[in-house]
């Protein structure tokens, strides 16, 4: 199935059904929780703003480094710039969800591990999503998107198991 509409631009498509970013977001999201490691002080807030940021500088890691490959073979603009940053933003927003989920943990009466399995079930969550519907908006059958699913899953199960790890 094609989830380009008559008369739409292919390119504009390609940049939707691109959820690249939103994956390795999600992926990104959960290692940084498996690596805050002791909560501090302030445990929720600082897992929040260690996701947000953390998300922020990863997006214009990526936004510099395709700028970079831009300007050596075409002249740079600021059009070219801001599409670029948009194009790279579901790297901040895949951060967001467990972030709200680390900030929210006192609603469901979760310490700082709960908060942390919670964020990163959401995390992972996110990973295995977006994977799924990348899969699906490119008309891919129900098969390679379960195939998605399934090895995005097996990813985050690596960080949830260097998670177990590191505890202990």
């Amino acid at each position: 199935m094609n989830s380009r509409s008559p008369g739409q631009d292919p390119a504009a498509s390609a940049v939707r059904a691109d959820y690249t970013g939103a994956i390795y977001g999600s992926l990104l999201a959960a290692s940084v929780v498996v690596g805050a490691g002791t909560p501090g002080t302030f445990p929720r807030l600082q897992l929040v703003l260690l996701l947000l940021c953390t998300g922020v500088v990863f997006w214009a890691a990526h936004v510099f480094s395709r700028l970079f490959g831009v300007r050596m073979v075409h002249h740079l603009s600021w059009g070219v710039v801001r599409r670029t940053c948009r194009e790279e933003r579901p790297i901040i927003e895949a951060a967001v969800p467990p972030a709200v989920a680390a900030a929210i943990s006192p609603l469901f009466g979760l310490g700082p591990q709960g908060m942390a399995w919670l964020a990163l079930g959401v995390a992972l969550a996110g990973q295995v999503g977006w994977a799924a519907l990348a899969a699906s908006r490119v008309g891919a059958p129900r098969g390679l998107m379960v195939i998605a699913g399934a090895i995005n899953l097996f990813l985050g199960l690596i960080i949830v198991l260097l998670k177990v790890a590191l505890q202990h």
